[in-house]
């Protein structure tokens, strides 16, 4: 799209000429420290997207208290990550056009070390216009990340196949691998040219819930961190395709903590792992998911979890039962090379 064309002609002599973080050719860590959260103004349980997402349309409350609750719990984890040491970038989503999902970034665009934006095409018609050029140029602009090139792949929405960023990839950074969990919004062609154009393994399954209906995205079956992996194995019905990920996850040195349907349900695979930057300049990992995630858990998990990572909870009910998506799905990682002085 034209507009994202000129904000990557307006932005890539910044990099040239100021970015001090990772270029073309260096390794990318798994663990973003700053995300970018979309702040919801007509947030609602959207009609176009019930029939693929199991999870949304379970909540009683009218249109406008979907929206007030929403709000409130979405400025409650953007301050607990800041309070543990995150930078959050929240930018408002317009009041037109209307895209109830707005909240949800993560399915629109993904950031990489080596400074390229990844623009995604996705099923619904009413969550398109959550692409939006004046959220890449206020990271340059207003906070100092460098974009180098923006790879946009929404052109798929034409012929009808779709790739929701990272809703539909889990990726593992230093490894190059995108596990991709096939569905209506998740398709190999797209697959394909992101492979070939960010240089990714793609390691592809097909997973269900416990009614064996198909699960709309990746992200809800598992989370890959450094040196952890949370995953619902059993969700991924075909013996060869389940053996090929949990064998895909040992070679790359990940540990695994395997979830039940009843946790999937709860949204325990739909955590993410990040880097918290503290005062004192050192820096831990943190895993950030919802208060009921967290609660679906057992002792022994809860302790697995506890000891790889500060664990930041957020309850997050109204938007997790009308919308169909959890903690993971607010949090767009920002990997872009920074352009702040030292």
């Amino acid at each position: 799209m034209q507009e994202f064309l000129n904000v990557e002609a307006g932005i890539s002599k910044a990099f040239q000429t100021n970015a001090a973080g990772p270029v073309n050719g260096a390794a990318e860590a798994q663990l973003a420290t700053a995300v970018l959260m979309i702040r919801p103004v007509r947030f609602v349980s959207n009609p176009l997207t019930a029939a693929s997402n199991r999870f949304q349309g379970k909540s009683t409350l009218d249109a406008a208290a979907q929206n007030r609750h929403a709000q409130q719990e979405f400025d409650a984890l953007a301050a607990a990550l800041r309070a543990a040491g995150i930078e959050v970038i929240v930018i408002d989503d317009n009041d037109e056009p209307h895209t109830p999902d707005s909240i949800f970034p993560n399915n629109w665009v993904s950031f990489h070390s080596d400074g390229r934006a990844v623009l995604y095409p996705m099923e619904a018609e009413n969550r398109r216009p959550e692409r939006r050029a004046d959220v890449l140029q206020g990271l340059v602009r207003d906070h100092e990340f460098a974009i180098t090139e923006v790879v946009d792949l929404s052109r798929y929405e034409e012929s009808g196949r779709f790739l929701e960023g990272t809703g539909s990839l889990v990726l593992d950074r230093p490894n190059r691998i995108a596990y991709a969990c096939l569905s209506t919004r998740t398709h190999l062609d797209p697959l394909g040219e992101f492979s070939q154009r960010m240089d990714y393994e793609i390691c592809a399954f097909e997973a269900v819930d416990l009614e064996g209906l198909p699960i709309y995205h990746t992200n809800v079956v598992m989370n890959i961190g450094e040196e952890l992996a949370v995953i619902c194995a059993e969700a991924i019905v075909d013996a060869a395709q389940r053996d090929a990920v949990l064998q895909s996850l040992a070679n790359t040195g990940h540990e695994v903590l395997q979830l039940s349907f009843a946790q999937l349900a709860a949204f325990a695979g739909n955590m993410l792992e990040l880097r918290a930057l503290r005062d004192d300049g050192r820096s831990n990992r943190l895993i950030a998911l919802s208060q009921q995630a967290y609660d679906a858990l057992n002792d022994p998990q809860l302790a697995l979890l506890q000891n790889n990572g500060q664990v930041v909870t957020v309850n997050i009910p109204v938007i997790e039962a009308s919308a169909g998506g959890s903690v993971r799905c607010m949090l767009a990682e920002v990997h872009l090379p920074s352009t702040k002085k030292t």
